[in-house]
């Protein structure tokens, strides 16, 4: 309520009028009418009174200005923050009052997700190919040979699990994850699946040429079909690597496979294939493993024990993924 109108109100309660008239001449309640005539007769001020404790360092202003640079540019740190806000205001501004502002915002530090930098031109082919393939039906989905390379190591990278432990304790054998440089050793495998099942896996045992590439299809796709019961216009998928666009690779594929989908590039979330090699490393992370020869085993025997509702529940996730690469742009 303005100064202005607390003065009306005194000056009509000076002239005998009630609270309720006052308050509908000043469109004000009765309430609101009350406790400025009572703080009036009880202080002899119509001025807000002081508040208790340390007056705000920051206006609500400064407060709004103070998040919309972190909405900005989220990289701003706290520190800088107050140091520009102490030039601009001409006093003192601490990292923490920037802080508490941030925090009743809602906003707290975060370390950042890291992901795969995708340029504009492969936005535009992921995004084209969300939309040419999101009307599709399942069995579209379910006729794709989805294939692709994959890397195992003897010790695997996954987060070893918590301990308890007390103090001074760290490097007793019992408490310490043994390691080997570089992993102790690691196995490449060419893999195949569709809804149906896995198809053939076979071991990469030295740097991969097209013309090696070339060889596991010859040798491993018609085989992995038959095996699935692929129908007779089945589809073959791939990545985009190098190996897999090369001449001689296109040509056989043109001759052998009804069809090839046109997989976008930087779009392994595409190909789900992906989770099951992280299904496939999780099974032989069960296991004791302590030479590459057990690793192959170890992978094959996996291999086969991987379940149709396991391939066929990730073939099912095609048409959400596709909807979350257009929710995403």
């Amino acid at each position: 309520t303005s100064i202005e109108t607390r003065k009306i109100i005194i000056d009509l309660k000076n002239k005998g009028k009630s609270l309720r008239e006052i308050g509908e001449i000043v469109g004000r309640s009765h309430n609101t009418v009350k406790n400025i005539i009572d703080k009036y007769d009880e202080h002899q001020t119509l001025e807000n009174l002081p508040g208790a404790g340390r007056p705000k360092i920051l206006s609500s202003t400064d407060e709004r200005a103070v998040v919309r640079e972190v909405r900005e540019n989220p990289t701003s740190s706290a520190v800088k923050i107050s140091e520009t806000m102490s030039e601009t205001l001409a006093r003192p501004v601490s990292a923490s009052t920037i802080r508490r502002v941030l925090h009743r915002s809602g906003l707290h530090g975060r370390t950042p997700r890291r992901k795969p930098f995708i340029s504009k031109v492969n936005q535009c082919k992921r995004m084209n190919y969300a939309k040419k393939y999101e009307s599709e039906p399942p069995s579209f989905w379910e006729n794709i040979l989805y294939t692709d390379e994959s890397k195992f190591e003897i010790f695997g990278t996954k987060k070893p699990p918590k301990i308890w432990r007390n103090k001074n304790e760290a490097f007793n054998d019992k408490n310490i994850i043994k390691t080997v440089k570089h992993g102790g050793g690691s196995v490449m495998v060419w893999g195949c699946m569709a809804a149906s099942g896995v198809g053939n896996l076979v071991f990469i045992d030295s740097t991969m040429k097209e013309e090696d590439y070339l060889r596991i299809l010859q040798d491993n796709v018609g085989p992995s079909v038959q095996k699935l019961g692929l129908p007779s216009n089945w589809i073959f998928q791939q990545d985009n690597d190098p190996k897999h666009t090369a001449k001689i690779v296109k040509e056989w594929l043109l001759y052998r496979t009804p069809k090839v989908i046109d997989h976008p590039p930087q779009s392994p979330d595409l190909n789900p294939i992906e989770h099951l090699w992280e299904h496939l490393d999780r099974q032989i992370r069960k296991r004791n493993i302590s030479c590459k020869d057990d690793l192959k085993a170890v992978l094959l025997d996996e291999w086969s024990k991987i379940s149709p509702d396991i391939t066929k529940k990730l073939v099912e996730s095609m048409p959400r993924r596709l909807v979350e690469v257009k929710k995403s742009k």
